[in-house]
């Protein structure tokens, strides 16, 4: 159902942007795409400005226009000259009624220096870099928190993709600001949950994502040793990008995973790297249980997209899981650091089709009622025409 409204013109400012053209994406390019691909049914026009390029162009990605932005390169001054750029963009396409606003993530707080003239800002949080050095433990830069929190007082509409972030922003930034919580979504026609419910392999465990301390990365080989004695026929699959870790200066984190493994449990691990999309999929639908054993997220798009193929899933009880998963319901929670329960909890789901069954069906349903793109979409477009309406 569409909301009869005259045609809004939303603008998203981001890093990055899952396309072929504009380099690699994570979890905000992603969400973004998901999002503006909900605004397009929802009648809505798109402009996706994505700065940090190579080179400046305009391009249509299946209805939405992407905007290739270069940073302004001049020692000490680049981030102002930058932000000023992307202002002088925003104003001309307000002002030649391109767009009616433009929305931007929380993270490094891109839009601390960028004041438009008539435009409203919006900031969504997916996570800052404060939120995550927080809930990593570790030192955040100071530029960093500086511009993320002047970006936040300075933005004329708020939105957090949970709860948990929410509450978790204001306090590492000593704010009392309030946010309308609007999820991150997924397009439910690229993800049949009917077509694998009996085609698991019951001995697979699944991880999807980038490996990385701050997703338990160097717990989850302590919880597979766990498996592995238990059931030595379990294999472990990892898929994602082998990201350096911040805190030891090493280069890989797959590096120092295979130190933690027992070596009966490395063995059964398989590490495949990065793959294409469709790939990924394929391997959810054949895996028996997916783990996500992290300590940071904001709103994992990867714990939805495997919960509408209808993947059980033992996850981290930490903050916003419980905004995704009801525990005992559609998967299981437990702290990443409780190896044994963790271990406990992937073999109960193994041995079990008919729980994995129930889960996964309970799963797909809590995705299609709450993180639907068409949901998700209706949800901000309301809130985006509010915000208009009152400037």
């Amino acid at each position: 159902m569409k909301i009869e409204t005259k045609i809004m013109k939303i603008a998203f400012l981001t890093p990055e942007y899952p396309h072929p053209k504009t380099g690699s994406s994570g979890g905000i390019g992603t969400s973004i795409k998901n999002l503006a691909i909900g605004l397009l049914a929802q009648g809505c026009s798109v402009r996706v400005l994505v700065y940090g390029q190579n080179k400046e162009s305009v391009f249509d990605d299946n209805g939405i226009t992407i905007q290739q932005i270069q940073n302004v390169k001049l020692k000490g001054l680049s981030w102002f000259l930058t932000r000023k750029k992307i202002e002088r963009i925003i104003n001309q396409l307000y002002a030649s009624k391109e767009i009616d606003l433009v929305e931007a993530p929380d993270w490094t707080g891109i839009t601390s220096f960028i004041q438009p003239k008539k435009c409203p800002i919006v900031i969504r949080l997916n996570g800052s870099d404060t939120y995550f050095c927080h809930l990593d433990n570790r030192p955040v830069k100071w530029r960093n928190k500086f511009h993320e929190r002047r970006a936040l007082q300075m933005a004329d509409g708020l939105l957090s993709v949970s709860q948990f972030t929410a509450d978790l922003t204001n306090q590492v930034f000593g704010l009392q600001k309030e946010f309308t919580i609007i999820p991150n979504s997924i397009d439910m026609d690229l993800f049949d949950g009917d077509s694998n419910v009996n085609s698991n392999d019951k001995n697979t465990i699944l991880y999807f994502g980038s490996l990385i301390r701050k997703k338990g990365l160097l717990e989850l080989p302590f919880i597979f040793n766990e498996v592995i004695q238990k059931n030595p026929e379990v294999q472990l699959l990892l898929i994602g990008k082998d990201v350096p870790d911040v805190l030891s200066g090493n280069p890989s984190t797959w590096e120092m995973m295979q130190e933690l493994f027992t070596a009966a449990a490395l063995q059964n691990v398989s590490y495949l790297g990065s793959v294409p999309y469709q790939e990924i999929k394929a391997h959810i639908k054949a895996a028996g249980v997916c783990v996500f054993p992290t300590f940071a997220e904001a709103l994992p798009v990867s714990w939805i997209e495997a919960m509408a193929l209808q993947k059980p899933i033992v996850a981290s009880n930490i903050g916003w899981a419980k905004e995704v998963i009801e525990e005992g319901v559609e998967g299981f929670l437990v702290h990443p650091k409780a190896h044994k329960k963790y271990a406990v909890r992937i073999l109960e789901l193994l041995e079990s089709p008919k729980l994995q069954s129930t889960f996964g069906i309970a799963a797909r349903k809590k995705v299609t009622l709450a993180f639907s793109t068409e949901k998700v979409a209706r949800q901000s477009m309301l809130f985006y025409q509010r915000l208009v309406k009152n400037q």
